[in-house]
């Protein structure tokens, strides 16, 4: 049987960094490791072939090749989807989705013939059986979480590995946590399952012998949920590291009371972390109360961010308003403390009700849901009623994007960042590196309308941070990507 898998495409977001990718000659910014994870566990027999509409386009030729169509993906990949169904389907082909748009029961699939609902390990020889049979039934559901420990290696080899700006490994999933608005718990679990030290560095073996030299991202929701396990990991990911001379900088997400264990955060600096990404949320106490999120309540979250900076690993962070605490002056204490934390890649969201969350049904209760969540929490548009009046809500929105994402404040905060970051590990250079250094300079040096900001920044990065001038050069790169969304074309101030 010939099966093509189809990764839908991303829309134009922050988390896109579609206009960041351009500089080192990238189209998209990870590849499709669930897909690839799945196309390891279909039988050795069948023909497999990979189509990342992030890459490139889905051509007839494709269709016209495969027998079966499987698709995975989240929901802000659902309008991409829905048109890769319908394609498939006017063709003939049967269609196969799976991903955590199935447990959202997101109307952009209604039109798949099978839906694969969980994880797929314990799933996936029974539908590939059907299948084969012609019996698939129109809908499978996991019966338990998965033990990590029989998932396969990815087919990195289905892909071509230089279109992507950073490789992607999973060590865990589930999360240990509460937060009210967080679907990871709902889908994946409170019980963070994890892989073995030795399935993670086959992973980084197969990568390596396949070529890869740069970014390598942890997709873990939490990667220190299980912290008892992660403290076995990371030994050996450092001896790994250090037997390859350290050929990839690494990078994930944990929650904040990572701050809690500077031994932690010292293994993690030998292995060659650079940045963790944090959902932070917001400095308002009553609003952490009101989703949960308890974690954030044990220490100073300024000071915690500033402890992570000094062990040399960059904080990117996730912000959140629209909570029912939030007070009028949310968006200031918001600006103030993304300033005063120094995080220059702060990802702020309007908070969005998804699907089967606490949240959502704490607001279905109370007869607050407006419609279905788009998936993404950029979009000016809100999914239910807030507290606060709807426009002073997206008014401060604004107001907070247009602030921290104006060119002068966000160099004037990658400088106070480079300030407080202790010694970082070197990412190692690459050629689409020194690509990307000549094409930033020629278009944020020469074109761009904030080039006078922009070589302020670089220019006294190189007096005062020569150490991290790298650092700079992709803060830089990176800053590109968030002026261009959050301000007009041509309305940005020099």
């Amino acid at each position: 049987m010939k099966v093509l898998l189809v990764y839908p495409e991303f829309p134009d977001t922050f988390w896109s960094f579609k206009h960041a990718l351009p500089f080192p000659g990238k189209q998209s910014a990870y590849p499709p490791l669930g897909l690839l994870t799945v196309a390891a566990m279909l039988p050795a027999t069948w023909q497999k072939r990979v189509v990342d509409l992030n890459v490139r386009r889905l051509k007839d030729s494709d269709l016209d090749w495969a027998d079966v169509v499987f698709f995975s993906g989240m929901m802000v990949q659902g309008p991409s989807m829905q048109d890769g169904i319908a394609r498939a389907k006017r063709r003939g082909l049967r269609t196969v989705v799976g991903g955590p748009i199935t447990s959202a029961k997101d109307r952009a699939i209604a039109a798949a013939d099978h839906v694969v609902e969980g994880e797929a390990e314990e799933l996936i020889a029974e539908v590939a059986s059907d299948l084969e049979r012609g019996s698939a039934r129109p809908h499978y559901k996991a019966p338990q979480l998965p033990d990590l420990t029989q998932v396969p290696l990815p087919k990195f080899n289905l892909i071509n590995l230089r279109k992507y700006s950073a490789m992607a490994v999973q060590y865990s999933r589930g999360c240990p946590f509460t937060c009210e608005f967080c679907d990871i718990i709902e889908i994946y679990g409170r019980r963070p399952r994890t892989k073995t030290p030795e399935q993670v560095c086959a992973e980084l073996d197969q990568i390596y012998s396949l070529g890869w030299r740069g970014p390598v991202f942890l997709v873990d929701d939490n990667f220190i949920g299980n912290k008892k396990n992660v403290k076995l990991l990371l030994p050996r990911l450092v001896e790994w590291m250090r037997d390859h001379k350290f050929p990839f900088s690494l990078f994930t997400e944990a929650s904040l009371n990572i701050a809690e264990d500077e031994e932690l955060l010292r293994q993690m600096r030998a292995a060659h972390f650079t940045r963790v990404f944090l959902g932070i949320e917001t400095p308002v106490a009553e609003s952490l109360k009101e989703t949960t999120k308890f974690q954030n309540l044990r220490g100073d979250l300024l000071e915690s961010v500033k402890l992570i900076q000094r062990h040399g690993i960059e904080v990117m962070a996730g912000f959140i308003v629209g909570f029912d605490n939030d007070p009028p002056d949310v968006f200031d204490r918001q600006i103030q403390f993304i300033r005063d934390a120094a995080i220059p890649l702060s990802m702020v969201g309007l908070l969005t009700a998804l699907p089967n969350t606490q949240l959502w049904r704490r607001l279905k209760t109370e007869g607050r849901l407006l419609k279905e969540s788009l998936g993404s929490n950029t979009l000016l548009d809100l999914n239910f009623i807030p507290r606060m009046d709807t426009e002073c809500l997206l008014e401060g929105y604004r107001r907070i994007l247009e602030t921290i994402y104006n060119p002068r404040e966000y160099f004037d905060r990658a400088l106070t960042f480079l300030s407080h970051l202790g010694e970082s590990a070197r990412a190692p250079i690459s050629s689409s590196d020194v690509i990307a250094v000549v094409r930033f300079v020629w278009k944020q040096g020469l074109l761009s309308d904030y080039r006078k900001e922009y070589w302020k920044f670089i220019m006294e990065a190189a007096r005062q941070h020569r150490n991290h001038l790298d650092k700079a050069i992709t803060l830089a790169i990176m800053g590109h990507h968030f002026f261009t969304l959050t301000w007009a074309e041509g309305e940005i101030s020099s």
